[in-house]
């Protein structure tokens, strides 16, 4: 995620515009319910930051997701079938959605259900499931989605004319049941029905158009594991331009009609660099991790950038730099996620360095420059929130913060200093590598970056980096060598 800003380099100059990224407090546990109630199905994850997020007891393999929406009334309905695995001996278990359920079977059969609050769906199958099984939910839905909230967001993001279904942490729960955290990942087929004169994006690859009676269902497939927040459909008019890149990578970019024809020409060609971009990153963090690169850019006001799986959305005031940061997000955020949400380091500081590293290699300062440049803008300011804050685990309402990203970016590029570059880039490339299409957490990279740089005493640079709430000394131990404040 990017939330609107100036080009790297300056100070953000504006802040995000939807709610559904602003105030956005822990969920609570489920008021007079335990976990015994569920038979090992919690309707509670292991995530502290929003304990409701995901589910006990089941590991979800593959959502087909099938929905149609009315621009005029702003009604879902949906039906998505999940293939599980039982983790655990099951005699009932939880999905996390938020549009009233109609209907729900398990292996074909009818089971019970009810929503337990305005988050979760308990389901009891007719039969228990045992541990290590696979089992097929299917859960009919319907509703208006932008009527719903949860943790403190209101995520739906729709006009008359146009729907993106983006937002983060959230946003599976607007429009198809799952479990709802980055740790379990799963692949999808998505089919979106709308009126036949409007277009539908999504993750992956297309798979197929058909249109019957004045509507058309889009398929849209994701091969690799994906975390559900990353699961996207648009719909609208577009203008569509698709090929390859010169690496040979199918590209698929689609930008709104809504937009006055001069602005649209611009963001278009501006969207346009994504293929060369996306070449360049495979050079710097190895093979691009998906059948698919691409964007969307929306006619919709939104003041941030989303990294969808293989295709990021934008606003209309999309730049370069912002695009790098998104295709950076396919490789930290995307095939590597997360673990935890206080992993959020790996994605966003990640990615930022990336915008540093790309302007350096087109011609702007170079990543020791731009660190030089970054230190000497905020040490000044021991006492700020800048300083202050634990970026290895930086609480709910502060995931996003302007800390995690661009102090971030300074502790990749002080390793890079101290570890030297060569050594930084080979960690880079094994770090993608050896958690591709998984899961990752702040001490796995630590532990990682010492057996690369052969440097096994990395445990100061680190805790003064990411969670000293101090601003690090002007040292050779701090990758800061030859830097003075002020």
């Amino acid at each position: 995620m990017r939330r609107l800003a100036a080009p790297l380099g300056l100070l953000l100059a504006l802040v995000l515009c939807l709610p559904g990224l602003a105030g956005s407090a822990p969920a609570s546990a489920l008021p007079g319910v335990e976990a015994s109630d569920y038979g090992n199905g919690s309707a509670q994850g292991t995530d502290p930051y929003w304990p409701l997020d995901g589910n006990g007891g089941t590991d979800a393999q593959h959502y087909d997701v099938r929905v149609r929406y009315d621009f005029g009334t702003g009604r879902l309905r949906g039906r998505t079938a999940i293939t599980m695995t039982a983790t655990a001996d099951l005699r009932s278990f939880s999905l996390d959605l938020l549009l009233p359920t109609t209907a729900v079977k398990v292996d074909g059969r009818k089971a019970r259900f009810r929503k337990v609050g305005k988050h979760e769906l308990r389901v009891k199958p007719s039969a228990p499931i045992a541990a290590g099984a696979t089992f097929r939910v299917v859960v009919r839905y319907a509703g208006k989605p932008g009527s719903y909230r949860y943790a403190g967001e209101r995520n739906w993001l729709a006009s008359r004319n146009e729907v993106v279904a983006m937002n983060q942490p959230h946003m599976a729960p607007w429009w198809f049941p799952s479990n709802d955290h980055p740790s379990d990942k799963a692949t999808f087929d998505v089919r979106v029905t709308v009126p036949k004169g409007k277009k539908v994006v999504g993750n992956g690859v297309r798979v197929g158009r058909t249109v019957k009676h004045g509507k058309a269902t889009t398929h849209w497939r994701m091969s690799d594991p994906m975390a559900t927040y990353l699961a996207f459909f648009a719909a609208g008019r577009y203008v569509v331009d698709q090929g390859t890149t010169a690496a040979g990578i199918p590209y698929y970019n689609a930008v709104s009609r809504g937009l006055e024809p001069k602005l649209r020409s611009y963001v278009r060609g501006v969207l346009g660099r994504t293929g060369a971009i996306t070449d360049w990153l495979q050079t710097q963090l190895g093979p691009y991790p998906f059948a698919t690169t691409g964007g969307l850019v929306t006619g919709l006001d939104v003041g941030f950038a989303l990294e969808n799986q293989s295709r990021p959305t934008y606003g209309s005031w999309i730049y370069p730099g912002v695009i790098v940061h998104e295709l950076a997000h396919q490789w930290f955020g995307d095939s590597v996620a997360v673990q935890r949400w206080r992993d959020i380091w790996l994605n966003e500081g990640f990615a930022t360095y990336m915008e540093a590293a790309y302007a350096a290699a087109t011609g702007g300062p170079s990543v020791p420059a731009y660190l030089d440049k970054m230190y000497d803008r905020n040490c000044t300011s021991p006492n700020s929130d800048f300083w202050r804050l634990d970026i290895a685990n930086p609480g709910a309402d502060h995931i996003f913060d302007e800390a995690v990203y661009d102090r971030g970016a300074m502790v990749l590029a002080a390793l890079r200093n101290r570890i030297t570059a060569p050594k930084f880039d080979a960690l880079l490339k094994e770090w993608v590598a050896a958690h591709h299409d998984g899961n990752a957490t702040v001490e796995q990279f630590q532990a990682l970056a010492e057996s690369v740089s052969g440097d096994t005493d990395l445990d100061g640079f680190f805790h003064n980096w990411l969670r000293s709430g101090t601003v690090p000394q002007a040292s050779e131990e701090n990758g800061l060598a030859g830097v003075s404040c002020g």
